[in-house]
């Protein structure tokens, strides 16, 4: 059972009642810029103490070809992270969680005293309703989206911003703590990097 395994898995990184931590979702396949530039905005806007990667064994709206191996992107990411709060956890495989729902509900129960955000990108705001249960993120934890090049504006009219539109508040260093739903949107400096684009260009290079 997903809950029985949660109650043994330690944390990435320090916890303590009232800790803020952020956390990114994802398959880090591989991890790069954009990754720990809404982290460092994150950090920065909303105060929060940390920001856990969870590194997903495999997405289910991903094909598995062409997917690194989980401990080869965990270790990658990890180097890649380079900052004292970003901790990089595959807390997912030891939790059973496939799903991000379950996951978070997970989380939450192991680590009631910690005020989790939920982090991701405006261009994963789009297609967050194909995601299980997606509404049900929204009611477990305050969601902030960092905006992307190419949905950053598509993304504020996309269903699951009209659904919550009147959940939307200003990015606020007490955001971990309001009552949800609520949500924000981070905008600042966008990377364009993405995980797609470097593997193309490392195809490229090899080919």
């Amino acid at each position: 059972m997903i809950h029985a395994r949660a109650n043994w898995v330690r944390p990435p990184g320090p916890v303590a009642d009232g800790l803020r931590i952020g956390l990114l979702g994802g398959s880090f396949n591989p991890a790069h810029e954009g990754h720990r530039h809404a982290s460092l905005l994150a950090l920065e806007r909303l105060g929060l103490d940390y920001v856990w990667w969870l590194v997903s064994p495999q997405n289910p709206l991903k094909p598995e070809r062409g997917m690194a191996a989980f401990e080869t992107r965990l270790s990658d990411a990890a180097k890649f992270a380079r900052h004292p709060r970003i901790k990089v956890t595959g807390i997912e495989a030891q939790l059973g969680t496939r799903y991000t729902v379950d996951t978070l509900v997970a989380l939450k129960r192991r680590f009631p005293k910690l005020r989790f955000v939920w982090l991701m990108g405006s261009d994963n705001l789009l297609q967050l309703p194909r995601w299980r249960h997606w509404q049900g993120i929204f009611a477990l934890l305050p969601v902030a989206v960092v905006a992307r090049p190419g949905s950053a504006l598509t993304a504020r009219n996309a269903k699951a911003a009209t659904r919550f539109r009147a959940a939307l508040v200003p990015p606020s260093r007490h955001f971990s703590v309001m009552r949800t739903p609520v949500w924000t949107i981070l905008d600042g400096r966008r990377s364009p990097v993405s995980a797609t684009g470097l593997r193309k260009a490392a195809l490229a290079k090899n080919a």
